[in-house]
Parts: C-alpha cells; sequence; structure tokens
C-alpha cells in the first residue's frame, strides 16, 4: 500500500501562483510514476503532469504547459506541483496519484494509477 496525502490549495486570484506538495508513504517511493490529475465539478478527472520514476521526464499538457511544472523529492519522499499564472479554468480538485512500474522513464497520461491521494481544492477567482 502507498498512502498519499496532498497539500497546498487554497483560493487565490488570477494570475497567482501556489505550490501543491504530495507525500508519499508505505512503499519504496522510487518505484512509481507519480501523476496529478484534477477534477472540476461536472467535469471527468483530467491529465495534469507526470514524471518518471527516475525524474528525467516528465509531460504536462497544452493546457497547463508552460504554467506547471512537476518534480519530485527522493529524499523527502514528494511530489510537488508548482503552478504559475493561474487561471479561473484552473479551478478543481486536485489528486496526486502513483503507479507502480518496472521502466524508469516511463510516464502515465491515463488515470489508471494504483494510488491516489484524497485531494486538494483548489479554487481561482477572476
Amino acid at each position: 500500500q502507498v498512502q498519499l496525502v496532498e497539500s497546498g490549495g487554497g483560493l487565490v486570484q488570477a494570475g497567482d501562483s501556489l505550490r501543491l506538495s504530495c507525500a508519499a508513504s508505505g512503499r519504496t517511493f522510487s518505484d512509481y510514476i507519480m501523476g496529478w490529475f484534477r477534477q472540476a465539478p461536472g467535469k471527468e478527472r483530467e491529465f495534469v503532469s507526470s514524471i518518471s520514476r527516475s525524474g528525467r521526464i516528465t509531460q504536462t499538457p497544452g493546457s497547463v504547459k508552460g504554467r506547471f511544472t512537476i518534480s519530485r523529492d527522493y529524499v523527502k519522499n514528494t511530489v510537488d506541483l508548482q503552478m504559475n499564472s493561474l487561471q479561473p479554468e484552473d479551478t478543481a480538485v486536485y489528486y496526486c496519484a502513483a503507479k507502480q512500474t518496472e521502466r524508469r522513464d516511463d510516464i502515465s497520461t491515463r488515470p489508471d494509477y494504483d494510488y491516489w491521494g484524497q485531494g486538494t481544492q483548489v479554487t481561482v477567482s477572476s
């Protein structure tokens, strides 16, 4: 089992920044692809970013590319999501997720992760 706990959400204004953090425990952190997803009311869960086991490979979709950056810390066993230039359409519950894989440079954009956090609310006002 892997336990994931997100933090750092909140209410901000358009153009502000937030940094989300996800603390992982329970298994070897470096065995997992780590990802961030978000879900707005009435919408499907949406991929936000993914980082490989090695930390060398990351991916973000066009909707947040250039504004959001994912990173991971193998000492603290955390994965962070730095979000800049936030817009009202970024409002959602943000979830951290972990996916076990054998390959160190794999990433995953699909919501087929093995473990999920409880989510943290991000609200961006205009």
